[in-house]
């Protein structure tokens, strides 16, 4: 039958040996994707962006010593603001999309037409005029001033189809000269905040050094200043960044960065290592989630090593990471590219990791954004990440599509934990936002991972920078919509721009190894929360509970309030006890834009129609009759009812039972005679209290009771976990001294490799 010319499928495959036991092919992508042979996928622009010919390419390097925080000297020069009308323009972009427009379409290679030069031409060889451009992949410089000889003030492009969010920088200058200070002073940036005025610096990247003695990005910088500029004219303010630098070299090209650049190329030079190796490519699938609004691809990658039995297959939980839906937060991406390093590898513990979960990874949310240097938006000119309840797919296709995956998944199988991966410009150190959880069987269960995050990564992860309260702002973000979606453990983790106030690394800046590194402890920590023994798991929960109950105390004294909170601390709600994450790099939701309004009104009058139930016809006389009869009654009854209407109030008051009496009696003694509850003096919403109940009650002593049969206590110590070869862990930092006895029964008959291998370092031509 298998030979037989009728049989056309070409779906079915066939053991070597002739046996019978056919399978289904793999299915096919939904689109082509790259193929060892032939070209990436070329970027697509859109139609208004003039775009260069030349390939930007930086090598990956390790400082070899720590980059510490530019240290103030209080006689930084606050330079004054001159202007293209004292100035010279020596570059500007033409047109540049902004609020009033919108996007209609996209192409390889941008604008259509000749390349203008942009750059002033030299004079000739003593014309020492720099040269800028930032018409390539993720770049951002709109205009460039010269001011005076060495001087240059330096406008940034807002977000496409937008007038805000300056704050990446991307651009190249040419024709240097050494040993001369220069002055670079960027004029537009609208946060009053920022991580310039505590220490951080800028990077470059020098392309001789990079080409002789392979020396990559690196923070450089010189009387480095954060200021607002008082020639707004009644605009929304502005605020510069000032710095002098030396450049190394003369006639070098350099490089001037906000952030280690991490661009779509460089995403799908590393998926294409992926797709080509017959290892990786065994145990993580490569598929098309969607296209963007400018057509290009966003990627899904699935992770799991294959299930010997659909048992197995189906008692797997899911993880889901996701990065960069802010574009020019590329911290994300190198701490993704980490991640996706160690649980590609041979690792036991990425094999440990691949059995018992399936990872479901978006590693680029936000192509289009960060393909054309935005900052924060979409090619819609919207925060994606304020939209994630949006029922707009084709101008929000890349997050409503993610959404509707995760919603598949949960529908199969329980998802243990996602994660969006951001960048912060405020605050230092890593840290997390999550989602407090109201039901008290799982009272702080949210918090766990984060503090065994903070315990596997000291130096780097802040764990009292972390915050767990839900803002009605945030309502749209991926971390709330996904927690109200039923994933207990859904975060946001914020990585600085700048570096480390923590250990060994205190004052120092982040380099992408750092980052990376970061991806690793991800993994690790997880092995740590599912570990069969709860030991670690319930000693975190002991010390989160200590540590509530300090702040609750702390919370008291600054209001000046003196209360014995033995019995009743873990009835306050904990939004009392928390500050607003309004710190964070939020940015509120502009509502849709104008085009887009109509489309919205339309598919919710659409699904309001929808929803409406529809009446089953009436099979026979006998159910039309008792219809009729039903209907009868029901308005005699209301007709008796509103005639006595005051009699018949004033008799209900009479017959009210006692309880509501004596519940009403307690509640206004209480308001009169105790002391003002912390949700009364922060004027919070009482819905979101955790009231004392006999059930909470309950569960609370039941988990001191199970609490004190565990284990003693652990204490953070130096030793690492697994450490069989010390020179080749991927993340040398101290660790918790924590037994491992992790799922001594899952890996079946599977040998454990003794040594274990470094992080994967790729560098692609």
């Amino acid at each position: 039958m298998l030979n037989s010319p009728l049989l056309k499928s070409r779906q079915l495959l066939h053991d070597d040996l002739g046996e019978v036991n056919s399978r289904l092919r793999e299915p096919r992508d939904l689109f082509a994707f790259f193929s060892s042979s032939g070209p990436l996928q070329a970027p697509r622009w859109p139609i208004e962006c003039e775009v260069i010919k030349e390939n930007i390419h930086h090598i990956e390097w390790v400082p070899p010593q720590p980059e510490y925080f530019y240290q103030p000297t209080g006689n930084e020069k606050v330079p004054e603001i001159v202007g293209e009308e004292k100035g010279t323009v020596v570059y500007q972009l033409d047109s540049v999309p902004s609020e009033d427009s919108y996007f209609t379409s996209s192409r390889v290679g941008g604008k259509r037409g000749i390349i203008k030069e942009l750059a002033v031409t030299l004079q000739g060889p003593e014309d020492n005029t720099l040269l800028f451009e930032s018409r390539f992949e993720s770049g951002n410089l709109q205009k460039a001033v010269r001011v005076n000889t060495y001087e240059y003030e330096l406008t940034l492009r807002t977000d496409l189809y937008t007038n805000k969010h300056t704050q990446w920088f991307y651009f190249r200058v040419q024709n240097t000269r050494k040993d001369v200070t220069y002055r670079f002073t960027i004029v537009n940036l609208l946060k009053p905040k920022s991580l310039y005025t505590i220490g951080m610096k800028p990077l470059m990247y020098s392309q001789l050094d990079a080409s002789t003695h392979s020396i990559g990005w690196r923070r450089e910088g010189d009387e480095i200043r954060y200021y607002r500029n008082n020639t707004e004219d009644g605009q929304q303010p502005f605020y510069c960044l000032t710095w002098t630098i030396q450049f190394p070299h003369d006639q070098d090209t350099c490089f001037f960065a906000h952030f280690y650049p991490y661009t779509y190329t460089d995403l799908q030079c590393f998926l294409l290592s992926v797709a080509n190796s017959p290892v990786q490519s065994q145990f993580c699938k490569l598929r098309t989630l969607c296209r963007s609004l400018a057509g290009n691809t966003v990627y899904l990658l699935t992770i799991t090593n294959p299930a010997r039995t659909p048992q197995e297959a189906a008692a797997k939980k899911a993880v889901v990471l996701t990065a960069r839906v802010h574009p020019g937060e590329s911290n994300g991406s190198w701490i993704m590219k980490g991640f996706l390093d160690f649980i590609l590898s041979n690792s036991p513990d990425a094999q440990l990791l691949r059995d018992i979960f399936i990872f479901k990874v978006v590693p680029m949310l936000n192509p289009d954004g960060v393909i054309v240097g935005n900052y924060r938006c979409s090619l819609a000119g919207r925060d994606l990440n304020r939209h994630y309840k949006t029922i707009l797919k084709e101008s929000f296709p890349c997050i409503w599509h993610t959404r509707n995956m995760i919603k598949r998944l949960l529908e199969e199988r329980e998802v243990l934990l996602y994660c969006d991966f951001h960048g912060h410009s405020r605050k230092n150190n890593i840290f997390l936002y999550g989602c407090n959880n109201n039901d008290r069987k799982f009272w702080l269960h949210e918090r766990v991972f984060p503090l065994m995050l903070s315990k596997n990564a000291p130096d780097k992860f802040s764990f009292h920078s972390c915050n767990f309260k839900v803002q009605k702002c945030k309502e749209g973000t991926g971390r709330v919509v996904m927690w109200r979606m039923g994933i207990l453990n859904s975060y946001t983790m914020e990585s600085t721009f700048g570096g480390s106030t923590l250990g060994n690394k205190r004052d120092t800046h982040f380099t992408p190894e750092d980052l990376k590194s970061l991806g690793y402890h991800v993994c690790d920590t997880l092995l740590d929360f599912c570990d069969p023994d709860r030991t670690k798991f319930m000693q975190c929960l002991a010390e989160l509970k200590e540590l509530l109950q300090q702040e609750i105390h702390k919370k008291f004294k600054e209001l000046g309030q003196d209360m014995d909170l033995e019995g009743s601390w873990s009835d306050i709600s904990l939004s009392d006890i928390e500050s607003s994450t309004s710190g964070s790099d939020s940015s509120l939701s502009d509502g849709l834009p104008v085009h887009l309004l109509n489309t919205a009104d339309e598919l919710n009058q659409k699904k309001k129609m929808y929803k409406k139930k529809k009446r089953k016809p009436l099979q026979s006389r006998k159910q039309r009759n008792k219809q009729y009869q039903k209907s009868n009654l029901m308005q005699e009854s209301k007709l008796t009812e509103d005639a006595p209407e005051g009699a018949g109030f004033a008799s209900t008051l009479q017959k009210q039972p006692a309880f509501f009496k004596n519940s009403e009696n307690t509640s206004s003694s209480m308001m009169k005679n105790e002391k003002p509850r912390l949700n009364e003096l922060n004027g919070r919403d009482k819905g979101t209290s955790l009231g004392p109940s006999k059930m909470t009650t309950l569960i609370l002593t039941k988990n001191k009771e199970r609490m004190q049969r565990e284990k003693p206590g652990f204490t953070v110590s130096c030793s690492p976990k697994r450490n069989t070869n010390p020179s080749q862990e991927p993340a040398p930092d101290t660790k918790p001294n924590w037994s491992r006895n992790r799922y001594p029964a899952t890996k079946g008959g599977r040998t454990t490799a003794v040594v274990y291998p470094s992080l994967h370092i790729y560098t692609y031509p």
